[in-house]
């Protein structure tokens, strides 16, 4: 079966092979969130994309495979739930902005700026600070090392969706912010090709949603 990115709560979960990275979605209630491991083909080493809740079942998912590195994609609560569980099981790394960092239950221990690039074994992942959504909300772009330039794979938190960016609780400040970055930091560097992994639901690619940025800019959410 090919990777889909549709994965539901208590079902199973869906991989991706890339070059260099296998990525694994799953869903986990009672928010139906998306939580990604990533494994570098290499070194076998792994990273998780928010251990968003349900520890048991992240926890699962990783096995007796060593845990190198939880990034948290932001500091609202149903992404950061089983962070503190999966973080004390087994003793990775944590890794958020610092301007979410205060509202994580548990220390950063590598903060990441706008430009960062975090290692998964020989695999490496871009950050994007992406504000709005919240103050220190990041997503992350992987790219092969330049393999996969021309198809890269972006996981966007709750930044951005399948019908447009993640909710700003209709502050216009906020909401600028956000169109701002994904307007100058995603959709003007990044092709249409590029894959994206949101923090809830079905994946989507930046062509489906490039040419509705106008609509969302008008309408104001």
């Amino acid at each position: 079966m090919s990777y889909t990115g549709k994965v539901a709560v208590g079902g199973p979960a869906d991989t991706r092979e890339l070059p260099g990275l296998t990525i694994t979605k799953v869903a986990v209630g009672p928010m139906d969130n998306d939580a990604y491991l990533l494994r570098c083909t290499q070194t076998g080493e792994l990273a998780l994309i928010d251990a968003a809740n349900d520890a048991d079942t992240l926890l699962g998912l990783i096995g007796d495979r060593p845990l190198g590195t939880i990034i948290t994609t932001h500091q609202h609560f149903d992404h950061h739930a089983a962070l503190r569980q999966v973080q004390q099981a087994t003793g990775a790394a944590t890794v958020a902005h610092p301007d979410d960092a205060p509202g994580l239950p548990i220390p950063v221990t590598r903060p990441v700026q706008n430009g960062d690039t975090i290692a998964v074994g020989n695999a490496s992942l871009s950050v994007i600070h992406l504000r709005g959504h919240t103050p220190g909300s990041i997503a992350l772009v992987y790219d092969g090392n330049g393999e996969l330039a021309a198809e890269p794979h972006i996981f966007t938190g709750d930044s951005l969706f399948p019908g447009g960016p993640g909710n700003t609780e209709h502050d216009a400040e906020r909401f600028t912010s956000l169109m701002n970055d994904l307007e100058e930091r995603v959709f003007a560097v990044l092709p249409d090709a590029t894959w994206v992994y949101p923090g809830h639901g079905g994946d989507t690619t930046l062509g489906a949603e490039r040419p509705h940025v106008p609509e969302w800019r008008a309408r104001g959410w």
